[in-house]
Order: structure tokens, then sequence, then C-alpha cells
């Protein structure tokens, strides 16, 4: 259940804090077996082939950038938590990471054929401000393809109005573990607003389904198959 966060602090700090917590339940297929068996299929099969080099945008303890060398990526990190990006590090000590808010960027322009912000765009102080931050190190129609919650998910969570912009927390518990996540819902428009601003061109949009496998797995996911539980894009600078 979601409730309006009445904490002060900023949501870069807000993980940080939680990033034990964070951790435990981020490499369990068990207790976020949402990203596990929607979400990173969804984002793999999104991607553009793998170019020099590919920015992990809040990359967390380094899931994704473990799946993205895997496929052939040249993988650098972008993470504000310096407990996750040590968790990045331990897991894979050849992971570069660099512990910096995303929204200034110790990364010169021009430098990176594509940038992949999973699930991280909704964590982020200033959302806008990280898409230009993007744009700003991508190459010339370089690619910038990201995760969030579908704001029709965030919405019923933030108990908020649509059109709002709120930041909320969310007490998950699952598997013997439990998760306080810290999120921003924005209506759709607000992503799309932002990559216009920033000079892209969004060249797909994906609300993953569940496929049975899943639903006999976790019986729960059924709900996203009348209602979308996440939204991924693609966009190029133009």
């Amino acid at each position: 259940m979601g409730t309006a966060d009445q904490n002060e602090l900023s949501l870069r700090a807000a993980w940080d804090e939680n990033a034990e917590d964070w951790v435990r339940w981020a490499r369990s297929r068990e207790c976020d077996h949402a990203f596990w068996h929607l979400n990173l299929p969804a984002l793999l099969a999104l991607l553009p082939r793998p170019g020099e080099i590919t920015l992990d945008v809040g990359c967390g303890e380094g899931r994704v950038a473990r799946a993205l060398k895997a496929a052939g990526h040249h993988v650098v990190g972008v993470e504000s938590s310096s407990a996750l990006a040590q968790a990045a590090k331990d897991a894979d000590p050849s992971f570069e990471v660099k512990v910096t808010d995303a929204a200034a960027m110790p990364v010169p322009n021009d430098v990176a054929d594509l940038a992949i912000a999973s699930l991280s765009l909704m964590n982020m102080d200033d959302m806008p401000a990280v898409i230009g931050e993007i744009a700003r190190v991508l190459r010339p129609e370089g690619c910038l393809c990201f995760s969030v919650l579908h704001p029709l998910n965030s919405w019923g969570d933030a108990r908020a109005g649509y059109f709002e912009t709120v930041r909320y927390t969310e007490e998950l518990e699952r598997g013997g573990a439990r998760m306080t996540l810290h999120d921003t819902h924005r209506p759709v428009g607000d992503y799309f607003d932002a990559l216009q601003a920033a000079g892209f061109l969004v060249e797909r949009v994906v609300e993953p389904v569940p496929d049975d496998a899943y639903i006999a797995a976790f019986p729960e996911a059924a709900r996203w198959l009348e209602r979308p539980g996440f939204l991924h894009v693609r966009a190029r600078l133009s």
C-alpha cells in the first residue's frame, strides 16, 4: 500500500539509507519477481545492438549491468548511493561505477552510444535534469531506453490526482523480506515532455504483459493483464 512520504530526505538519501534491504530484495527472484520475469526481459528486447559504451543510469546494486555485460555491452554505471555502488562493485569488481548525482554526471559530452535507466527515473529528485544530462553524454543519434512503474500503477500507490507529481513510499513484504520503496508518481506526459525538451524522438513504447509461465509461478501477476504495471520507452537523439 502506498502512502504520501513526509520524510524530508532526498530520494537519493532515502535509497542510500535503505541500500542493504534493496540489495537483498533486488537479487531475489521471488521478492522482485516482476523485475526478473517481466521487466528485465522486456528491457533487453528493447535495446539496440551494443556500441562502445553503455551507461547504466541509476545502476543500483548492478543487476542490469551484469545482464548487459553478459549480452556484450561495455557498461559504465552511474549511481548516487555509495552503498549501492559498493554492492555493485562487490558483485563484479571489474564494473566501473561513478558515484554521483545523475543530474550532474562527471562524464564528457558525446561519449556513450546507449543509456539505460531501469526503474530509476522515478527515483530521481529531478527527472528532467537527468534526461537532459543523458542527452549531453550520448553521441549524436544515441539511444536512451528506460523503464518506470506505469503511471497508472504509481497513481494508485501515491493516492493522489493523476496529473500531480507526488513522492510516496510503499512498504512491501514478500518471501520473509521487507522493503520500503521511495518513488515519485508523475503523469505519462511529464516523461515525454522531458524527452522532447532534451532532443529525443520516441521510437517505441512497450507496456509489458506477463506470459502464462510467469502467471503460473506468481498468480498475482495476472493483474497486469488488465492494467499495465510498467512502461518501457526507447528514444533516440534527433
